[in-house]
């Protein structure tokens, strides 16, 4: 029997099970995987917390990589045997194997392994469509990222080097801005040192920033807005800090005409010719050596709890995995 964690009521890291499930055959337009690694990502604590509610009992996990095992009927891009990735909807990756929809699962080439794809799939993907698809970016623009140290920011960081584009990174440490600053970004501010909104405004000598890319949420909304210069665009792509609260549209023209979006990935690659073409922008930049993914945590399976705790802490850096 395969293994899967799942959670039968919200709340916390303790609410998950390892339990044992059959996996049945693939339907039309599926697919069979077995797992080899798998990705931890910010949003499956907003699915075991009930952040983002779900009809429950119910799996979690957004991404992972792995083999081939089975193909629904209609599935062409995709064969038996085949190495393959994903980040996808419905969750359920925290499983040695599932059965899921192949729209989102993408074949993995061979000089990519699997612990790179798992960590990278889901962060990987939201880095390219924040950097080429959100708003207009070109080399010399200046980008505002908090949690810089994390797998999304570090990717980030990598990413915004490789296109010229001048990074700002947050961090709460001075370790953690060391290790921002080595993967590329032009300055890192220590949150819990300076205040980061006078910070940016002396590395930008007032003038603010293009964009920022915010995935911490209702801690660092409004000093964001504050930071951007006039026509400005705020990318707010995660809640890690709680979500942000209602605010009135005449905040963003009291800043100076300022733009404002939600975006999640899963509303991008819900097509399957554009979820190929971000996927393959990333493995493109993975192989280049343009943007090398760090994996700074390991967990086997059964450890997901410590996964969890650890990383809502915020005692990880880089990319955490399971292992089943």
């Amino acid at each position: 029997m395969a293994k899967q964690v799942i959670i039968e009521e919200f709340g916390g890291p303790r609410n998950m099970k390892l339990v044992d499930v059959v996996v049945g055959e693939p339907g039309p337009g599926e697919i069979r995987i077995r797992h080899e690694a798998i990705g931890l990502n910010y949003i499956d604590t907003y699915h075991r917390s009930g952040l983002y509610p779900m009809e429950l009992p119910h799996g979690l996990g957004m991404e992972a990589a792995g083999v081939i095992e089975a193909v629904g009927a209609g599935v062409t891009h995709l064969k038996v045997g085949m190495r393959a990735a994903y980040a996808a909807n419905p969750p359920g990756a925290y499983a040695t194997e599932r059965v899921m929809p192949a729209a989102q699962v993408v074949p993995l080439p061979d000089d990519i392994n699997f612990e790179v794809a798992a960590a990278a799939m889901l962060q990987g993907m939201t880095v390219e469509y924040l950097f080429h698809r959100t708003t207009p970016l070109t080399a010399g623009d200046t980008v505002l990222f908090h949690a810089a140290a994390g797998g999304v920011g570090l990717i980030a960081c990598q990413w915004a080097k490789s296109e010229g584009i001048r990074l700002i990174g947050t961090a709460g440490t001075d370790e953690k801005c060391h290790e921002v600053l080595a993967n590329g970004a032009t300055h890192c501010i220590n949150y819990k040192d300076v205040d980061f909104v006078a910070k940016v405004k002396k590395l930008t000598e007032g003038k603010g920033v293009d964009v920022v890319m915010d995935g911490v949420g209702k801690d660092t909304f409004f000093g964001s807005l504050d930071c951007l210069k006039p026509l400005g665009m705020m990318i707010s792509f995660g809640n890690a800090s709680g979500n942000v609260e209602p605010f009135g549209l005449h905040e963003l023209a009291s800043r100076g005409s300022l733009k404002v979006t939600r975006p999640t990935l899963f509303t991008h690659i819900a097509d399957h010719d554009a979820c190929m073409a971000i996927a393959n922008h990333v493995f493109d930049k993975i192989r280049s050596g343009a943007v090398q993914i760090h994996i700074d945590q390991r967990f086997p399976l059964d450890a997901v709890a410590e996964a969890h705790r650890l990383l809502e802490a915020r005692m990880t850096t880089g990319s955490t995995i399971l292992l089943p």
